[in-house]
């Protein structure tokens, strides 16, 4: 072996990491691209259920979802075969052929482990489960077991006996399983030895189930030592006691060691159990394995020395290999192991033999890359054959993996062009949009009309506002009366006793008086806060009353359950942002407020000023006492709620004179701004099916149908862009023609 081509696969295995990367992403699309398709499925459903219209019902009909699912979830088995490939850290050789061929023998020559690791023997089916051997020079011997599931073992294992041999309802629980006796095998069940045969590996399941159950239940990979491995991958001792049952309960033995030729590379040997034997889902798993786990197959063949040929079970085995991977001939990456053994040999001197099979091979339509002899048992000819294989693989592994990225690659685009065409067909299926000239005429009038009763509405609003704008708002006075008297009946004036009391703790009246003075003032101020409650209602009347307009001269009250000034915020959301100057008109009502803090509060600040320290206009004489501080404290207080008082009833008209002006504004802006009638004719004719739903009932039911219909169709189509079902660069015009990237 040289170490060039060890470096050359570890280069080939490090630039497969990319596109593997590539792929899952386009796994990705296709994922988002069955649930885009999903919905319009449910939603061409909802249709079928809804439409009276026999045209567009048959085109609805003609669109293809099943087949194209179909189409998807094949594609997305291949890409996951393909990306596991080129994932892979190792090159992967599976050793595929019957039971007593020699593969065990081959697999130790090769890996230098013995009958304790890799089961051998001359009797029956001695490998119970799968084993994948890696190369690594750098560790001792060990193995890594991945155990079945409770659910696994289940739907995997026992369930398929159950549908094969018809057997009735299934286990649902291990326990289910355990305690009730396995059914009969039916009367009717075509053939006899085969169907029996097939029972009695359920029947071990079963008996044995007490022997294996915990470990249904056990962590994955469970690392075990060199000398732990064969009593998880063997079926019975080296002497050929069968006292073995982990393995019913293993998926696969993963084991590493250091192969005598160290200058293999990074390579893993796939050890298959025994064909031929009749455990149902053999076949299955076998082709699952081959689909993705594999590079390149060893058919392994030991001709009988006392004659042989190619039966039909070999030729079974070839074509079950063939159909694991259909998008890559399984003639450029299978060989034919011819197991050459001696007179010295239990099977005795089998060269003629060999020979006879090797020059008839294609004669049964068996190709491979080639067929080789060479004696498994010995390590030297085994290493040479594997050096075949390796410089091979070498040589070859990329244009294969390249021929079969091109293969899936290829059947994407035909998929995108496919589902393409039929969302072609889902865009047309419920005709096109109602001509214009069949609803227009009719439009216009009841628009103009609209406009004519909108126009006086706001109008009319408009000029009652400017005659009351100079009046006293009456939810404004309500509040401010209703906050002047709490300011007079709560004042926070402390009695006598609590002056004499506040005097001692503080030591002197002046100090208490001054602590008062704030303590007061911050008291009397908080009680016009709920001045903001007076001004927002104020504000919320004069939107509902603008909205009331809307709803009843404008005919826009079907747009939203919403009224008042909700009415308004709604209508603002639904106006797009093209429409910019009557959105502008809506936002600028919708967003308008008044507030105590923003109108009043600085105005009622000054009016506090007599009951700061610094500038009480009343000071204690030089000999204070409790009844002068509790005189003054009442004088200034009193003081400032008359001048609070006198400044509020100057703006008792403010409410009234913001209620006109943010109308006049709304009004300039969605009736008097330039172009804005315009605007409104667009909104209105796109909502025209809500806005006057009698005249517009069935025209208005297609449009939203329509809309709804292509916006599920755009969600799919948006999802199927070629660039995004690409992971090879696509080369000149021809779709079948690509390289890596």
């Amino acid at each position: 072996m040289n170490t060039s081509r060890t470096a050359r696969i570890a280069g080939i295995i490090e630039k497969r990491r990319p596109l593997a990367q590539k792929i899952a992403s386009v796994e990705a699309v296709l994922l988002s691209l069955t649930k885009a398709l999903r919905h319009l499925e449910e939603h061409r459903n909802q249709l079928l259920a809804k439409l009276e219209n026999q045209t567009a019902t048959g085109r609805l009909q003609e669109i293809d979802f099943l087949t194209i699912s179909f189409s998807i979830a094949a594609e997305l088995e291949a890409l996951g075969k393909l990306r596991v490939r080129l994932a892979r850290n190792t090159l992967n050789l599976g050793v595929v052929g019957r039971a007593r061929q020699g593969k065990s023998r081959l697999l130790q020559s090769l890996t230098g482990l013995t009958a304790a690791e890799i089961p051998d023997g001359d009797r029956q089916h001695c490998t119970g489960v799968r084993s994948t051997i890696h190369h690594n020079p750098s560790v001792e011997t060990y193995g890594e077991v991945w155990f079945y599931s409770e659910r696994s073992f289940l739907e995997q294992v026992i369930s398929p006996y159950y549908e094969k041999l018809r057997l009735g309802a299934k286990p649902i629980t291990l326990t289910e399983f355990a305690s009730q006796p396995l059914p009969s095998l039916p009367s009717d069940l075509p053939g006899y030895a085969e169907p029996g045969a097939m029972y009695e590996h359920l029947v071990r399941y079963h008996t044995h189930l007490d022997k294996y159950q915990p470990l249904l239940e056990a962590n994955s990979p469970r690392r075990i030592a060199r000398d732990e491995i064969r009593e998880y991958v063997a079926q019975d001792t080296p002497d050929g006691r069968r006292v073995f049952f982990n393995y019913l309960a293993v998926t696969e033995v993963k084991i590493v060691c250091k192969f005598p030729n160290s200058q293999v590379g990074q390579i893993a040997l796939v050890d298959m159990p025994g064909l031929g034997d009749t455990g149902v889902g053999d076949e299955e798993r076998l082709m699952r394995i081959l689909g993705q786990e594999v590079d390149a197959i060893l058919f392994m063949r030991m001709p009988k020395s006392s004659g042989d040929y190619w039966a039909d079970v070999d030729v079974k085995l070839y074509d079950t290999a063939r159909a694991a991977l259909v998008d890559l001939p399984i003639n450029q990456w299978s060989f034919m192991i011819l197991n050459r053994t001696n007179s010295q040999a239990k099977n005795g001197d089998n060269a003629n033999n060999c020979q006879d099979l090797a020059d008839t091979i294609t004669d049964k339509h068996i190709r491979v890359v080639e067929c080789i002899t060479a004696n498994c048992a010995v390590p030297k000819a085994a290493n040479q054959l594997l050096d075949q294989v390796l410089d091979y693989l070498a040589t070859n592994i990329t244009a294969l993996d390249q021929q079969y990225a091109s293969s899936c690659q290829e059947r994407l685009l035909q998929l995108h062009s496919s589902i393409k065409a039929e969302l072609t067909k889902a865009r047309l299926a419920l005709g096109q949009a109602t001509p214009r000239d069949t609803w227009f005429a009719l439009f216009v009038q009841l628009f103009d009309q609209l406009w004519s009763e909108l126009t006086q509405g706001l109008e009319g609003l408009l000029r009652a506002l400017r005659q009351q704008r100079n009046t006293q708002d009456s939810d404004f006075k309500k509040q401010v009366v209703m906050a002047l008297e709490t300011c007079r009946q709560d004042t926070g004036i402390p009695s006598i006793e609590e002056i004499e009391t506040r005097r001692d703790r503080v030591g002197g009246y002046p100090n208490a008086y001054y602590q008062y003075l704030n303590e007061i003032r911050a008291h009397l101020s908080q009680h016009f806060l709920s001045l903001d409650d007076g001004l927002k209602q104020s504000i919320e009347r004069v939107k509902s009353q603008v909205a009331e307009v809307l709803v009843e001269q404008g005919h826009l009250g079907k747009l939203t359950d919403y009224r008042g000034t909700e009415f308004i915020d709604q209508i603002t959301r639904q106006l797009p942002e093209t429409l910019s100057r009557l959105k502008l008109g809506f936002t600028i009502l919708s967003e308008f407020d008044l507030s105590y803090r923003g109108l009043i509060q600085h105005r009622i600040r000054r009016h506090l000023d007599g009951l700061t320290p610094d500038e009480a206009t009343l000071t204690l004489s030089q000999s204070p006492c409790a009844a002068e501080v509790l005189a003054n404290l009442k004088t200034l207080h009193a003081e400032a709620i008359y001048g609070c008082e006198t400044a509020l009833e100057d703006l008792l008209s403010e409410p009234s004179q913001a209620a006109f002006a943010i109308v006049e504004e709304f009004v300039d802006r969605v009736l008097r701004a330039e172009n804005v009638k315009q605007e409104w004719r667009i909104f209105l004719e796109e909502v025209r099916g809500e806005v006057w739903p009698t005249e517009f009932a069935l025209l208005g039911d297609r449009t939203r149908r329509l809309r709804e219909w292509l916006n599920s169709v755009e969600e799919a189509a948006s999802t199927n862009q070629l660039d995004s079902m690409q992971f090879l660069e696509l080369v000149g015009k021809d779709l079948g023609n690509f390289r890596a990237t």
